[in-house]
């Protein structure tokens, strides 16, 4: 594979082939109570459960899909705890190292062996997490290994901590966006998520695996007059942009939201940058209301198929009706809870905007003008359409679905009635652990597979906020034309 194939998405659903994925880290079994929410989680999370009865699912589906030699025939002893414990742990002896399922962790540890990376990296984040001079000594001791996990969990190799962990570093897709061959690398909306950005940035602008594409990193950032305002004008004209925001659905068209972690700022940015660089010819910007529970658009809708969605009930037109409109909005108040707004950008008449009304109607042009689908445009909606499961199965990631090709999505299992509506669509529905049996066994071909809905279990994974979309950077994906 030549270098510049190794990086490359134009839609959400193409065959999956490459992807960044972060294991669950001791950082994320270090939060307490009283600094949950200010690092973004709405509970406790139980670690080892997570990891080991949860998440290894996930690794060993897309270890069946992307690399199968890791996995195949050698589930008794990655599934063994006295044999192979660290099977899904960057950094430890039996951890499975793919070039196709790769983790953050390790690409950092590769650049740190670099002397002068190394140095750089440890300056930066002294500096940012504001930290002793004698601790900056004790990180420049460390192994490229063990500095790696320190960095990103905040714990030193004696389980000392000596700045807070990143838990929501396992949502990959946060961090950056591949946009066809060009990479956008994003602009988290807290101080919780900004030593990720640092991280990453370094990754990519020195690890071999991004050489070739690092006149194609776009960086987001404020603007260079932004220290000269005052602190409410900061706020206000303030740069944010969270991956999970941002959806290349074709190769000609980029989604963005506007929402809790992205701003109006940070669109235009990323809107003029786009079409100056030639990325794309058009931008749709879906405006969320600005709420904890949506939080991203990808919480809100995610791609099944060229003609197929799954999206948030209460954002659809099916379930608004001329008795509940809300015509608040037309006296000049804010719209209601469940409102969204759509504004698409053309690069060649930027000027002349387009606005669709209702979310169906954006993702049915998508469907059939993006993405030249012949059939009908469907959706299946979160809790199958029904109160209140809509707003209680979106709460749990329901719409945030991970394409491994078209038509085969990672979901989780406790979104029972969502599960329903995709069985209704035709799909067939199995569990994560029959399927990795009947893989290992030769009994299902994964290049075989079509219309599968596939339920990862998810007690502890969806408490942390995040489906198997947020757990994703994918990298590479085959072209769907």
């Amino acid at each position: 594979m030549s270098k510049k194939q190794e990086i490359h998405v134009n839609s959400e659903i193409g065959r999956l082939r490459r992807l960044l994925v972060h294991s669950p880290d001791a950082g994320l079994g270090k939060v307490i109570p009283s600094k949950a929410q200010d690092w973004l989680f709405e509970d406790i999370i139980h670690l080892e459960t997570m990891r080991s009865k949860e998440y290894d699912f996930y690794i060993k589906l897309l270890l069946y899909f992307l690399d199968p030699e890791k996995v195949k025939g050698k589930l008794k002893t990655i599934d063994d705890p006295k044999s192979n414990r660290d099977f899904y742990k960057p950094g430890k002896k039996g951890y499975f190292h793919s070039d196709k399922v790769m983790d953050p962790q390790s690409l950092l540890a590769d650049i740190l062996s670099k002397e002068d990376v190394k140095n750089r990296l440890i300056a930066a984040i002294s500096a940012y997490e504001d930290v002793s001079f004698r601790t900056q000594e004790a990180l420049q001791e460390l192994s490229p290994r063990d500095l790696a996990s320190t960095l990103i969990s905040g714990i030193l190799p004696d389980e000392s901590m000596i700045f807070p962990p990143v838990p929501n570093f396992i949502f990959t897709r946060d961090i950056a966006v591949v946009v066809n061959q060009h990479i956008l690398l994003t602009k988290p909306a807290t101080r919780a998520r900004s030593r990720e950005r640092i991280l990453t940035a370094y990754t990519m602008f020195n690890h071999p695996i991004f050489e070739a594409y690092r006149d194609n990193i776009l960086e987001i950032t404020n603007t260079e007059d932004h220290f000269l305002y005052d602190e409410d004008e900061q706020k206000s004209k303030a740069v944010s942009l969270e991956g999970g925001d941002v959806m290349t659905v074709a190769p000609n068209h980029l989604l963005i939201g506007l929402s809790e972690r992205t701003t109006l700022h940070a669109v235009s940015r990323v809107i003029q940058g786009l079409f100056s660089k030639d990325v794309v010819d058009k931008v749709s910007v879906i405006k969320i209301p600005n709420k904890r529970a949506f939080m991203h658009i990808d919480t809100t809708f995610t791609q099944v198929k060229k003609n197929l969605w799954v999206i948030h009930a209460p954002f659809s037109k099916k379930h608004i009706h001329y008795a509940t409109r809300d015509l608040i909005p037309s006296l000049g108040e804010p719209k209601e809870l469940f409102t969204v707004d759509i504004t698409q950008f053309h690069k060649d008449h930027i000027d002349q905007p387009v606005k669709f009304e209702f979310l169906e109607d954006l993702l049915d042009n998508i469907s059939r003008q993006d993405l030249k689908s012949e059939k009908e445009t469907e959706f299946i909606y979160s809790g199958d359409g029904v109160f209140p499961f809509g707003q209680r199965e979106q709460w749990t990631d329901s719409c945030n679905v991970l394409a491994l090709k078209e038509g085969v999505v990672i979901a989780y299992d406790r979104n029972d009635r969502t599960a329903d509506g995709f069985k209704r669509k035709g799909f067939d529905v199995i569990h994560a652990e029959d399927l990795i049996q009947k893989l290992d066994k030769d009994e299902v071909k994964a290049d075989k597979l079509e219309d599968t809905l596939i339920l990862l279990p998810s007690a502890e994974l969806s408490r942390a906020r995040g489906g198997s979309h947020c757990l994703s950077m994918p990298l590479l994906r085959d072209s769907i034309f």
